[in-house]
């Protein structure tokens, strides 16, 4: 059975990850809570990652809200200018509220992600992968010869992240 991290279930991990995050060594840290460095560095490696791209990603959809909000708002302000323009006859005032309505649609729909962007996902930023290979790492330490089949594998040419922790 593979043994589980001790940081984790230290009662002061949230202190602990904070310390990592920040500027603090690794050795200060494991002196600090008394826990050994090997373990602060396994930690560091294998479940640090997965915490902050999640707090990243909160963080993101928190900020992508709040401007998805904001171009609504917008919307609906040229939407009432267009409606204003064309009861009064202002063609040209009625042509720019439409001009900016399509822009607030085509940007609404880029932040709703319904229009292709051509973008690329990197797996290895994943906060679920991060996690299930800090899991397989440690499910694979009583199998060493396991362990360094599946390092090397992750280190060959094209893959990004070797998986080293």
């Amino acid at each position: 059975m593979p043994r589980s991290c001790t940081i984790c279930e230290h009662p002061e991990r949230e202190a602990i990850d904070r310390a990592l995050v920040g500027e603090t060594s690794n050795l200060s840290v494991s002196a600090l809570f008394g826990v050994s460095e090997s373990a602060m560095r396994r930690h560091k490696a294998n479940h640090l990652p997965a915490k902050l791209v999640m707090a990243e990603k909160a963080h993101e959809v928190a900020e992508a809200d709040d401007l998805i909000d904001q171009v609504r708002n917008l919307q609906q302000r040229a939407l009432a200018i267009l409606d204003r323009a064309e009861e009064a006859g202002e063609l040209r005032t009625a042509l720019a509220a439409i001009s900016q309505a399509r822009g607030n649609l085509e940007l609404l729909g880029k932040l709703a992600g319904e229009l292709a962007q051509g973008g690329q996902v990197n797996i290895h930023l994943n906060a679920e992968w991060i996690e299930i290979r800090g899991l397989i790492f440690d499910a694979l330490q009583p199998h060493p010869q396991a362990l360094h089949d599946v390092r090397t594998a992750l280190a060959k040419p094209g893959v990004k992240n070797n998986g080293s922790s």
